[in-house]
């Protein structure tokens, strides 16, 4: 059963929602848990993960709590929750240290904060455009963190802010840095010489955590949304990205991320880069073309990036072997084990590990002749993004919501052929306030069925952050070696690992 609640002309942004989503569904009772705002497009969505009813009209406006679970007196204590919580970020916003008139419009935002050049759009997809629009002729660069905008749309944001020398980062940009002001989910770093431009938010968060913890730093990170360097767009953020970055004083060295772009809009990144006059890292995730000269460096992983703007960054030659050799578990497993099971929050990471792993199945795949029918059930090796549509439906993201891939793991681990568990951990703003106490509890029980069997299970993973994140990477890192995790300190260190231990396997 499932009960729910409208809230007349409430609005929060996504990610306070799905934080909100993720806190209720811990609750006692809570199978499923979504607090949205009531958009057409977000209430089909509750609609196909069984959590409202068809009488429910779009309000845009109103605020949308819906709980499934057995119990009506538990749905109902969740829901007191959801209000409760909701009326007191109400109250703490009205008692502020000034009492202020909301702000209602962009127009008001900006006469009341007129050095502000740029805005940040987190509102539901079907209205973001328009906001957009309203802020480029305002003046502002935009971060456009909706989502679900239309192509159309987004090619017409894009060439307008061109025209006017604008910034337009998005749609689905979920990771910017801009002048040391971490936006959307992004990792705590310190300022410094390397600069970014990224069509993956976890794929900036991997680059940007790495110069940190290698000694760099990060003058800004630029995100693109993942359709810029497709042929409609044309590349059009990359490229005003990369020439901002040209033009930056504080930056030295310049990393460009992407999956393979269009051949065209390829060619032209490229040739911009070579005309940038300073060293470019090149990581076009799973590409086999390498226009490594000049001043280009070509990297085939997100590590390899990283290491790689450092040393540019410092005027050194990049070194080839930037990755810790790989030390094998004394671990012996059973006739018969001899699968990979990747469970991912970060699609670029999803999609690292198919190009580095080769003949996996995964509904993120870098070969199309390999993507999975049926991203619930898993067949030899597979990698799985969890935060696709198909997962996120009526929940928080799986940075956010660790549940999903709990549930998940403890499948994979009763499977009889399975001999490693590959994860990936993001930390930073915006994500879990402490991943390793959620995923710790079911890692040893996934263990345990596996020795209750006779057999040993793997679980290998890395942590995306750094020591100035909230969550603290040391104590998350301490908590999953604890609990038997191998920890490698990349996603591709990790991916390797894993493929490492399953050729032995042979």
């Amino acid at each position: 059963m499932y009960i729910q609640r409208l809230l007349p002309n409430l609005y929060r942004d996504s990610v306070s929602l799905m934080q909100l989503s993720a806190a209720l569904g811990k609750l006692p009772g809570v199978e499923q848990a979504s607090a949205v705002m009531a958009t057409p497009g977000n209430l089909e969505f509750l609609r196909q993960a069984g959590l409202v009813d068809g009488d429910i009209a779009p309000r845009p406006n109103d605020l949308l709590v819906a709980v499934r679970g057995k119990s009506t007196a538990q749905l109902e204590a969740a829901l007191a929750s959801a209000l409760s919580s909701l009326n007191n970020e109400s109250a703490r916003d009205v008692q502020g240290v000034v009492a202020e008139a909301p702000l209602r419009s962009l127009q008001m935002a900006l006469a009341r904060s007129p050095a502000a050049n740029l805005a940040l759009i987190s509102v539901p997809g079907d209205y973001a455009a328009a906001e957009a629009m309203k802020a480029l002729r305002l003046g502002l660069h935009v971060m456009l963190f909706s989502d679900n905008v239309a192509l159309a749309d987004e090619v017409a944001l894009k060439r307008y802010a061109d025209g006017k020398g604008l910034l337009v980062m998005g749609p689905d940009c979920g990771t910017a840095i801009v002048d040391g002001v971490p936006l959307g989910f992004a990792n705590a770093v310190r300022r410094g010489a390397v600069g970014v431009v990224g069509a993956s938010g976890t794929g900036t968060q991997q680059v940007t955590s790495l110069v940190h913890r290698r000694g760099g730093g990060i003058s800004h990170a630029i995100g693109t949304g993942g359709h810029d360097l497709g042929k409609d767009v044309g590349g059009i953020t990359m490229l005003r990205g990369l020439a901002l970055l040209a033009r930056d004083e504080d930056t030295k060295a310049i990393v460009l991320i992407s999956k393979p772009p269009s051949p065209a809009i390829a060619r032209e990144v490229i040739a911009a880069a070579r005309k940038a006059g300073k060293p470019v890292v090149i990581n076009f995730i799973g590409s086999t073309d390498d226009p490594s000269g000049g001043n280009l460096h070509v990297s085939r992983t997100l590590d390899d990036a990283a290491s790689a703007a450092v040393a540019l960054a410092k005027g050194r030659k990049p070194s080839r072997a930037s990755s810790s050799p790989l030390k094998l578990p004394k671990l012996k497993f059973k006739r018969g084990q001899r699968y990979i099971r990747g469970l991912f929050s970060g699609g670029t990471f999803c999609y690292e590990a198919s190009a580095l792993l080769g003949d996996v199945w995964s509904n993120a795949p870098v070969d199309p002749k390999r993507a999975i029918e049926d991203p619930w059930k898993s067949r030899e090796h597979t990698l799985i993004d969890l935060g696709d549509d198909v997962f996120t439906r009526g929940r928080p993201h799986p940075m956010i919501d660790l549940r999903l891939r709990n549930e998940r793991m403890l499948e994979e681990a009763a499977d009889p052929q399975v001999a490693v568990i590959l994860l990936d951990v993001v930390l930073g703003y915006g994500s879990h306030a402490d991943p390793a106490a959620e995923l710790v509890p079911t890692i040893e029980k996934a263990q345990g069925i596996g020795r209750k069997k006779g057999r040993n299970l793997a679980v290998v993973a890395s942590v995306c952050g750094t020591d100035e994140d909230p969550q603290g990477l040391e104590r998350e890192e301490a908590a999953l070696r604890e609990a038997g995790v191998l920890l490698t300190e990349s996603n591709a260190s990790a991916a390797r690992l894993a493929g490492a231990i399953v050729a032995k396997l042979k």
